[in-house]
């Protein structure tokens, strides 16, 4: 087997974020969905320090109306820096410093909400002619390894575009674009790689072609802009990235990489409840006192 390297570094991460975020009403209502907090940290900061964590230094975030609250998140915050010096609370200006320095952040509007295909495509103009990564922020991946970084590992020996999935068993499959796929290599990455020949958006579970359920990160070539304008519309008058990857498929490798790691769906209430306990859990100044609190609820 011929394998293709390639030679130029990803350096750049698209976030989709100009979503409504209906499921979270009415606390959506004034605030994205994005800036929803995970115990005291914001969920798309999860995903911008996997990518930074990755070797990535350059976010774009694709932002709508009412999203002014996740730039002014990112950006430098002069007061509070200087109330928190005059008060000597240094350990909270070192985290607030910490969020603004820690990456280049550049941001486009997507004007109207058509899909996840189209938010990618305007991010066009400022990832320009190399690879890049698609990560959505509803997706919290607990991982000792970024999953951005496993999938880095399988774009840098193949080339290719990679895409991660995981395993779903049962009728929650149909909640999932699904892979269909062919083997190609199991044991030189983080976790199983396969070969995508198709992919079919929630399936029914007999017509599943696969267990493996495609999930909010995506490592893509760039060839993917071409194929996303020619892409129609598709369900709800929207451009569907995976209706775009399906066409690619079939012309360049894409790969699937069965990542190592927990992924939280902090999109639905229960996943993000689910996430915020076992996150609170894993905090050094909080995690005994709640998991004592926890028990004492006698569940």
């Amino acid at each position: 087997m011929t394998i293709e390297r390639s030679h130029r570094r990803v350096r750049k991460a698209v976030f989709p974020a100009a979503g409504l975020g209906t499921r979270f009403l009415p606390a959506t209502k004034a605030q994205p969905k994005e800036m929803l907090p995970l115990v005291d940290k914001p969920i798309i900061q999860y995903g911008v320090e996997e990518a930074l964590e990755s070797g990535i230094d350059n976010i774009i975030i694709v932002t709508g109306r009412g999203k002014n609250s996740i730039e002014d998140h990112f950006d430098v915050s002069f007061e509070l820096e200087h109330l928190l010096a005059e008060k000597g609370k240094t350990d909270l200006l070192a985290v607030v410093r910490e969020i603004s320095d820690m990456i280049h952040i550049s941001y486009v509007r997507q004007k109207e909400a058509l899909g996840l295909g189209h938010a990618v495509l305007v991010s066009r103009e400022l990832v320009g002619d190399e690879s890049f990564a698609v990560l959505l922020a509803d997706d919290v991946i607990d991982s000792q390894i970024p999953v951005v970084r496993q999938m880095l590992e399988v774009h840098e020996a193949t080339g290719g575009s990679v895409i991660a999935v995981q395993k779903v068993t049962g009728e929650a499959i149909s909640s999932y674009g699904v892979a269909a796929v062919e083997p190609f290599d199991a044991d030189r990455f983080s976790g199983p790689v396969f070969r995508i020949t198709d992919m079919v958006e929630k399936p029914r579970l007999v017509d599943a072609p696969s267990d493996l359920a495609i999930v909010g990160r995506y490592l893509l070539t760039p060839v993917v802009f071409e194929y996303l304008e020619s892409t129609g519309r598709g369900t709800g008058g929207e451009i569907q990235l995976t209706d775009a990857l399906r066409a690619m498929a079939r012309n360049e490798p894409i790969y699937a990489l069965q990542f190592q790691g927990r992924r939280h769906d902090t999109g639905d209430k229960l996943g993000f409840l689910q996430a915020t306990v076992e996150y609170a859990l894993k905090r050094p100044d909080l995690g005994a006192a709640f998991r004592q609190y926890l028990h004492s609820l006698q569940l």
